[in-house]
């Protein structure tokens, strides 16, 4: 039984993202017994068109030996020990093998297993969505931190080496590693074991940089940044992420929008922002001494640090820039 569902990297930013750590589980298979189908088509109705593909598979003792290699991530509905025993002699290296979750049939618990900043993380927290309790145990969830294959994701980056994160980590977790730094090339670099080295995902995306009035909800900023992607030759599968100020980073508005648009959040600081100011003229340089927010997070997010299309102020409530 299967269903499947269509559905910056610069100096002193700091990042933020609406659902998972690092990388994004795409394609994802419900490993269930037969009494328990009808609570995985619920977590189909409820999830299915965050995904790709989202299959239900009937459990045997060999299923996950059988599918090992074909989805991002399992969700196992089934005591986490037989998932764990079922498994066990399948783990290689975590950069490559699938994800693993389990939930219960009464959908109260949602456990990463393995693969926790690899999509474990992520389907967990969607099925926090639906009443159950994400028990995420990786060491920066734990203390409420962002790692770096969060970071990454925000980014619309891939970590292109590994086992530096085990160090970069640590770091994270002793407030050491500091803002993402950025370097455009061409250029040659060498690193050592501790530097985690992220490469963006896309060749051509955009960025929405955006600023707000204090309260600004969740579709005044989803229709702005639709609004202004129509000035353009591009849509929302082609932003990277959404670009603001670390003043404006918690606005719960803006947070919601690119949670339900499955968009990560980069709030760069206000140096890096004087460093990237726009050509319109802003109050907010005047009154508060920062530069507009919405075309220097657009330009300073950019791969290019240029920009697409000027600010446009929207509902007299969310200013939108778009770089690229």
């Amino acid at each position: 039984m299967s269903t499947d569902n269509d559905t910056s990297d610069s100096d002193g930013s700091y990042c933020s993202t609406p659902d998972s750590d690092g990388e994004v589980a795409e394609e994802i298979a419900i490993i269930s017994f037969q009494r328990k189908l009808d609570t995985a088509e619920e977590i189909v109705e409820g999830i299915g068109d965050r995904y790709e593909t989202i299959d239900i598979i009937e459990y045997h003792g060999d299923v996950f030996e059988e599918h090992w290699g074909e989805y991002d991530c399992f969700v196992g509905l089934m005591a986490s020990g037989i998932a764990m025993r079922k498994t066990a002699h399948l783990l290689d290296d975590k950069w490559d093998d699938p994800a693993i979750c389990v939930v219960d049939e009464e959908l109260t618990w949602a456990i990463p297993i393995t693969g926790g900043h690899h999509g474990a993380n992520q389907v967990a927290d969607d099925l926090a969505t639906m009443g159950a309790v994400p028990a995420m145990t990786t060491a920066s969830e734990a203390a409420d931190k962002q790692g770096v294959e969060k970071q990454a994701k925000a980014l619309d980056a891939h970590v292109v080496n590994g086992d530096s994160t085990v160090a970069t980590n640590l770091a994270v977790l002793d407030d050491e590693l500091g803002p993402v730094e950025r370097l455009d090339g061409p250029k040659a670099v060498l690193v050592g074991d501790d530097v985690t080295v992220l490469k963006r995902n896309e060749d051509d995306g955009v960025v929405l940089g955006t600023g707000s009035v204090s309260g600004a909800t969740k579709d005044q900023f989803v229709s702005a940044w639709e609004q202004a992607l129509e000035s353009t030759e591009y849509d929302l599968g082609d932003v990277e992420f959404v670009a603001t100020a670390t003043r404006k980073e918690d606005e719960e508005g803006l947070l919601a929008a690119a949670e339900a648009l499955d968009l990560g959040v980069v709030a760069f600081e206000k140096e890096t922002l004087a460093e990237f100011e726009g050509p319109s003229p802003s109050k907010s340089k005047e009154l508060i001494g920062w530069p507009g927010i919405s075309e220097a997070s657009a330009i300073a997010g950019g791969r290019n640090h240029e920009l697409e299309a000027e600010k446009t102020r929207y509902d007299d409530a969310v200013t939108v820039a778009v770089g690229r």
